[in-house]
């Protein structure tokens, strides 16, 4: 006869800032992880036989730079824009 086992539940451990779930746990119970990720802000490092394998974090949307100064010292330096080219240069070249 087959003895039942019983499903992991994955409890909060207060004294961790991360908290570590068994892969099997993560799958049956993902949807519901990733909404106490997104409510709460807790870190999840899910584990496959004792060993870390993959992090699930809440969502930071990176910063967004304006677009004015964006390019600030990208432009290389020309000193004498005006002196002619360095070899040959033809206007009406194809």
């Amino acid at each position: 006869m087959k003895e039942k086992r019983k499903a992991a539940t994955v409890q909060p451990r207060s004294n961790r800032s991360n908290q570590s779930v068994p892969a099997a746990a993560f799958k049956a119970k993902c949807l519901e992880l990733m909404e106490r990720v997104r409510e709460t802000g807790v870190e999840y490092v899910v584990t496959k036989h004792g060993e870390p394998v993959a992090k699930l974090v809440p969502y930071t949307a990176p910063r967004r730079q304006p677009v004015f100064g964006s390019m600030k010292g990208t432009v290389l330096e020309y000193e004498r824009p005006f002196d002619p080219i360095d070899g040959e240069w033809d206007v009406n070249r194809d």
